[in-house]
């Protein structure tokens, strides 16, 4: 028979086995699976941070200025880097359970602070920008500090550095709110440059065993936000649809943006997406950080989207939206292109070369100004991207990259 103890023992027990299904600590760093399906937190979590994206770019749609596009770039890095901050802690740290769920939380209900300030970021809200931003950042910089109190000691100088830079842009950004207006956004693009630097420096840096692991759930991570973002063209041409007369030239300027923002889609997930980067310090850098430009582009595409439609009537195009509408593209084919070069396999890279070329000629099509329809021929090269780059060319057997054949039986490698 058990003793007088044993039933007390055993509801602490189970209390004790319910905690830890609930409550468990961090993960220490280099014991995250290899194969982890990302779930609806995630998820819930990238749409949250999207709609702060979605209000900095209807921001941009209605001030197409350099310094409406410098505030953008400003704001969108800023909510980018909170983002990236957010998945790179849950990918190797965190559970499903009730811990994570709550950070999550927290780090949204932050986010949507900020969300509200961002039409006024650069005005009357800035100061409250910088404060919600402040404690964002010093939530991080809390999550990253109790994640790194279990580490190796090969982990423990990186997760020093890293905590310690978070805490300080959480310090620096709440000082400038005493900022006046005028010198927020400046100080706010300081900090975002200061704040790559030292990741990229933390990255390089870091000893072999205690480098960042690009997993499964990371590359679909970046994925997904890409995918999100992608939907902002989308957003961008039906707003401008629905603010205007409906006419057969503006459908059809829209329908050709559309297009556009399909292209990049297509463009980025046919050459770049779903590949791992080459098992380097390097190579992992250029992956997380080619895809901050990627995105910023293409939500920059979509704000110029609006005013393209718009215009669809005029004899040329604003110029703002000319440059930023090629720009765009510009960036999302070189980025792109940055992105193969780091998966380890350049066999489609001699496909993209002479594709960037249009990218690099949208400066003489920006200057000239088409009307709005003839304005968008260039970028649709997005979207005709693949029909070249994929057709199977005539090339010896020796040729077959082992590493697509593996991925996409059937597509032949691009090198002679």
């Amino acid at each position: 028979m058990p003793g007088p103890g044993a039933g007390a023992t055993t509801r602490r027990d189970l209390w004790a086995r319910l905690r830890r299904s609930l409550w468990q600590p961090p993960r220490p760093h280099g014991e995250q699976p290899r194969e982890r399906v990302v779930g609806p937190l995630e998820l819930f979590y990238d749409l949250a941070v999207v709609v702060l994206v979605a209000q900095a770019a209807h921001h941009l749609a209605g001030h197409l200025t350099w310094h409406g596009l410098g505030e953008f770039a400003v704001v969108f890095t800023l909510v980018w880097i909170a983002w990236a901050n957010g998945s790179l802690h849950h990918e190797p740290h965190g559970h499903d359970d009730t811990r994570s769920r709550s950070t999550f939380l927290v780090q949204i209900l932050v986010l949507a602070a900020m969300g509200a300030c961002i039409p006024q970021a650069g005005g009357a809200r800035g100061a409250a920008f910088a404060v919600a931003a402040a404690v964002l950042f010093a939530v991080l910089a809390i999550l990253w500090l109790l994640a790194a109190r279990g580490d190796r000691p090969e982990y423990r100088r990186p997760s020093r550095l890293y905590v310690a830079g978070t805490a300080a842009c959480a310090v620096l950004l709440a000082g400038t709110a005493l900022l006046p207006a005028s010198a927020r956004v400046p100080a706010w693009g300081l900090l975002d440059a200061a704040y790559l630097a030292a990741f990229a420096a933390v990255i390089l840096t870091a000893s072999p065993g205690a480098s960042l692991t690009v997993t499964d759930a990371l590359i679909e991570r970046f994925g997904t936000l890409t995918i999100i973002v992608l939907g902002e063209t989308l957003t961008g041409v039906v707003a401008g649809l629905a603010s205007q007369p409906l006419s057969g030239l503006t459908l059809s300027v829209g329908l050709v943006a559309v297009v556009v923002g399909f292209g990049a889609w297509w463009t980025y997930f046919d050459f770049a997406g779903q590949r791992h980067p080459r098992p380097t310090r390097p190579a992992t850098a250029q992956w997380m950080l080619s895809h901050l430009p990627l995105t910023a582009a293409i939500a920059a595409m979509g704000a110029a989207m609006i005013s393209l439609v718009d215009h669809a009537h005029d004899g040329r195009t604003p110029v703002a939206t000319a440059w930023v509408l090629c720009a765009g593209a510009a960036v999302v084919l070189c980025a792109t292109m940055l992105r193969n070069r780091q998966g380890g396999c350049g066999c489609v890279l001699p496909a993209l070369l002479p594709r960037v070329w249009p990218g690099a000629g949208v400066g003489p099509v920006a200057w000239v100004r088409p009307d709005p329809l003839i304005a968008t021929a260039p970028t649709t090269e997005l979207g005709f991207l693949w029909h070249r780059g994929r057709l199977p060319l005539r090339l010896p057997a020796r040729t077959t990259c082992l590493r697509q054949a593996s991925e996409q039986p059937g597509w032949p490698c691009l090198i002679p």
